[in-house]
């Protein structure tokens, strides 16, 4: 496996780890035998993501989403990382927008026009009218371990998480139900890496991006620029 900044998880507890996530979505990342990863975000009941990670996943994330027909909404209170990705992606159309918090109007999702709306609102997310519906999935991006992070997993449908402290790691542990091998893999995952957990499955994988990806949006990254993990 590459190592990245110091950080790196062995091959054979990579394998142990691995675990199908989903069969139709978005492409989360890959397998130590290059098998995409597939995260569902068209739902037809109400169904929420929670990622416990840096900005520059959940974004790569949003760009898929749009490349797969689903409308993204941004609430964000750092639009200045988000401006560049929206023009990006609405070079052929209005398929992302970008709101302040509290401020995602209605957006209409439907079985022919599912919405993603993308929580980037700090460490506490303001309860606000966002919620997800049919046809719309929410997912709320957290840096870290937060306050309100065990009640967001808790109600979570699918959850990813990027490397966090071991003091993290522990507290994580009995939301998410993790064996301790998998527990003691989070404080030295890669910067690629995310650990997804859905109600049947878990699934550890590296999130390679495309060249336009890395074009646009540069190397992969847990630490968001200007602030801390």
């Amino acid at each position: 496996m590459r190592r990245e900044l110091g950080h790196a998880l062995p091959v054979d507890l990579l394998d142990a780890l691995a675990l199908p996530v989903s069969d139709d979505g978005i492409i989360v990342g890959v397998d130590t035998k290059r098998r995409p990863a597939v995260l569902g975000v068209h739902h037809p009941l109400p169904y929420e993501i929670v990622l416990i990670g840096g900005v520059w996943t959940a974004q790569v994330l949003a760009l898929r989403a749009v490349g797969t027909g689903v409308r993204v909404a941004v609430e964000t209170g750092r639009p200045h990382l988000w401006t560049r990705l929206v023009r990006a992606a609405n070079s052929g159309g209005e398929l992302m927008t970008l709101h302040e918090v509290g401020r995602v109007p209605p957006m209409g999702p439907t079985l022919a026009s599912p919405v993603l709306v993308v929580r980037d609102c700090g460490i506490r997310p303001p309860r606000g009218r966002v919620a997800s519906t049919p046809w719309q999935t929410v997912l709320t991006l957290l840096p870290y371990l937060s306050p309100v992070a065990p009640r967001l997993l808790e109600r979570s449908a699918a959850a990813g998480v990027q490397r966090v402290s071991p003091e993290e790691a522990e507290r994580i542990t009995p939301i998410l139900g993790l064996p301790p091998q998998q527990a003691a893999a989070l404080p030295v995952l890669s910067e690629d890496a995310t650990l997804w957990c859905t109600r049947r499955s878990r699934q550890l994988v590296r999130l390679v991006p495309t060249d336009s990806e890395t074009g646009l949006l540069g190397e992969p990254r847990r630490l968001d620029p200007g602030g801390a993990e």
